[in-house]
Formats: structure tokens, sequence, C-alpha cells
């Protein structure tokens, strides 16, 4: 039996008999039983979202679980070791379920360049890459460190190591300079690393490198493995995570933003939403090729995010999908025969291609750096583009590119791998109904 699958099994039985013994407290202690009940609910639903989260979303759901536990402890009358096994339980069955969907892909073989180029920006990521003594480690596995100081093209030194005969190139630095270096390597069919010495890193997470290991990133190039993905554009410009027009891109527009992000968001929503304020005078033609405008945010990312309840928000399960993702969020108009009317507040589908038009220059946050662009902005994928080079230590997939979309569907994930069925982090993973 492998770590997997005994891990599914535990998850699976721990489960059932911590919901078993919730259950018979909530029945013999009534009325107050179910409102234990409902506790052990919250925090089963609240202890799964954060503990197939990274950051501060794993850390806000887990915290949530741990108080309703508490409330557990403190609202019922019964045996204390009852309800203690209650909390235990839960504990075990989640930590189990998270060893049993953790995913790491064996990788194709690549060997190893004869002269790699490792540029890093020395402030990115508050000074990881100092930290990190990333230039020394480079020399180290045979790796020439480009120092990327203030006002130097970066674009102009990408191009000069190629020239010089670099063939291979990595990116230390935000997820704006891995694009800019991305988009060279795929132009010269290059293999690229990426290391994590951003602030997020939103990149390496989806690709499969440990965002953790900023030194180990470096073995790509020493004894990794390679897959290839996709790289998205806008009139032209490569992005690798998204590019959002409407609420954060006119947060990010402002002066403040990098030292306050979230009270300038929030100071941002009143302007565009609240009286007197408005929706954003957008354009653009939805799947069912039907005319819509207007809307609180747009969102376009190289393939599609996963985003709402689904679990594992705000990742990409693929990169090779060959689909930029769309989501619109707000109130968008319809203009279709008869008329408008109002649609849901939440599409999003996918699409190879998107544009957006709109009467004057477009706030944008392009991998999260603040641009304006001229209209119309034309978005495409270039699938199987870039190819990727990552150290075989690292996961080799996104964190979700196996979760379930849900608990119901967690359960009968977790179900297929106790009886020892294999997960395919290549198969597709459920979407939304196009908007029409």
């Amino acid at each position: 039996m492998s770590r997997a699958q005994a891990a599914a099994a535990v998850a699976l039985v721990a489960g059932t008999a911590t919901l078993a013994l919730a259950v018979a407290i909530a029945v013999s202690e009534f009325p107050r039983g179910l409102v234990l009940l409902g506790l052990v609910a919250v925090a089963a639903v609240s202890a799964w979202y954060g503990v197939l989260r990274r950051g501060a979303a794993r850390t806000a759901g887990l915290a949530v679980a741990a108080l309703a536990g508490v409330l557990v402890l403190l609202l019922t009358g019964g045996s204390l070791f009852a309800q203690l096994l209650v909390v235990a339980g839960l504990l075990v069955s989640l930590a189990a379920a998270r060893t049993a969907l953790e995913i790491r892909v064996t990788l194709p073989a690549a060997s190893a360049p004869s002269r790699p180029v490792l540029f890093f920006n020395p402030r990115s990521g508050g000074g990881k890459a100092e930290r990190f003594a990333l230039a020394i480690e480079a020399r180290e596995r045979g790796i020439e460190p480009v120092e990327l100081t203030p006002g130097q093209d970066l674009v102009a030194l990408v191009q000069e190591a190629i020239d010089g005969g670099a063939d291979a190139l990595a990116m230390a630095g935000g997820d704006g300079s891995q694009a800019v270096v991305a988009a060279l390597a795929a132009e010269h069919r290059l293999p690229y690393a990426c290391v994590p010495a951003g602030t997020r890193n939103h990149f390496a997470l989806d690709l499969g490198v440990d965002r953790d290991d900023v030194v180990g990133a470096l073995d790509a190039f020493v004894d990794g493995g390679e897959r290839t993905v996709d790289l998205a554009e806008v009139n032209g410009r490569v992005f690798v995570n998204n590019v959002s027009l409407g609420l954060y891109a006119e947060a990010v527009q402002r002066k403040g933003y990098r030292d306050a992000k979230l009270r300038t968001l929030l100071d941002t929503v009143p302007e565009v939403l609240g009286p007197g304020g408005g929706e954003l005078d957008l354009r653009w033609t939805g799947p069912g090729g039907h005319s819509h405008h207007s809307g609180a945010a747009v969102l376009v990312s190289n393939n599609r995010y996963r985003l709402g309840r689904a679990v594992g928000s705000g990742t990409r399960p693929r990169i090779d999908d060959g689909l930029l993702g769309v989501t619109v969020f707000g109130a968008p108009t319809h203009r279709g025969q008869g008329g408008s009317r109002a649609q849901r507040p939440w599409r999003e589908w996918t699409a190879p291609g998107f544009e957006v038009d709109a009467d004057g220059p477009v706030a944008a946050g392009v991998d999260g750096e603040a641009l304006m662009l001229d209209p119309p902005l034309r978005f495409r994928i270039r699938p199987g583009v870039l190819r990727v080079r990552i150290a075989r230590r690292h996961p080799g997939a996104s964190p979700s590119a196996i979760a379930p979309e849900g608990l119901g569907d967690g359960l009968a994930a977790l179900s297929r791998i106790a009886r020892g069925h294999h997960l395919d982090p290549a198969t597709p993973t459920p979407r939304s109904p196009e908007w029409t």
C-alpha cells in the first residue's frame, strides 16, 4: 500500500468515526447538541479550506476551524474526553487528507545546459537573493549570475547573454521579471528556470516549484526535469499570471499601493462602485457571440484560475491547457435580441483569445505591474512555447493539479486514492458553464 493510499484510508476512517461521534453527542445533548453538530461542520469545512491552501488563506481557514473547536469544548456539557476525541479525529482526518492529496510529478529527464545564466533582482522579495546568497550558490552549480541594478534594461541584459552563447536562462525575482525572461527564453527556444525570489511567486507555485526552497530551484539546471507550458500576451506583451482591469487595476495605479495594498484597494472601491462612481466603460464579446460592457473588474489569465468556493482557489491546476481564463466581476449588461437584461455578477470561461475595447487608455495590472494600455486590448494564448526546467526534488505540478473542487469531490477523490487509483494531474479539471 502506497503512502497516499494509506493516508486516504486514514482520512476516510477518521472522518467517518469523528462524524459519527459528533452526531451521537448532538443527539444525546439535544438541543445544545445541534449547536455542536453545526460547529463541527464549520470546523470541518474551514479546516478543509485552510489545509489545501497556502499563506494567509490557510491561516484564516485553520484559525476558524480552531475557534469552532474551542466553542465545541465550551458549549457542550458532555464528556470532555468525547469532545477531545471529536477535535482530535478532525485534525487526524485533515492531516491525512492533505498527505493523500500531495502532488509530486516525475518530469522527463533533461540534459544539463553548458552555459546557463541566472538574472537576479537583489531588491525582490525583501532581498531574498542576498539573504540566500544566490550569486554564490549559482556559481557553485556552474551558473553565471547577472545582477539587475536600478536603471538597467532587463531585456537588453538577457539578449546580451543570449548573443554571448547562453543556452539556458533563469530569473530570480518577481513575476513581472519572470515574464520578461520567459518571453525571451520562449522566443529562442531555450530552457528556463523560475527561481522564487519574489514576494508571492505565483508563477513558481503553479509551475510546481517549491517556493520555500529558493536555492534548491537552481538545481533545475543540474538534474532537473523539463515540461512545456503556455505563455499569454496582451497587445504583444507577455504575461505569466494575469492581467487585471478595473477595481484592482485602478488600485495598483495609485502611489501608495506598494506600501498599503489593502487600504489602497478599499479606498478605491467607493470610487469605482460607490455613489458617484460607476462601472468601467469596457466592451467585449462573450463566448456566445453577444456584446457586453461595463463591470467592476475583468481578469484575463494565462490558463484558468480556480476562484470562489473551489478548493485551491487562487491557483491554476494547469498552465498547459492552451486556453486563456477570462473572468468578469460586476453586473454587466447583456446586449442581445430584445434589448438588454442583467446578468449574474460573476462569469468565467476559457478561450484561446479575447479582446477588450474602450474609448481611451485602460488601467491594467499586468502580473501586478501598473500599466496604461491603449485599446483595443488583444489577448491571446501561446500554447506550449516555454520549456521549463524544475528541480527533481520540487513537486513539478501545481498544488491544485489533483485537488478536488469541493468537500464532496474531496471525499470521492480520497475514496479513489484509498482504492489504489492514481489521480492524474494531466486530466483536465471541470470548468464552469460557458457564458452565452
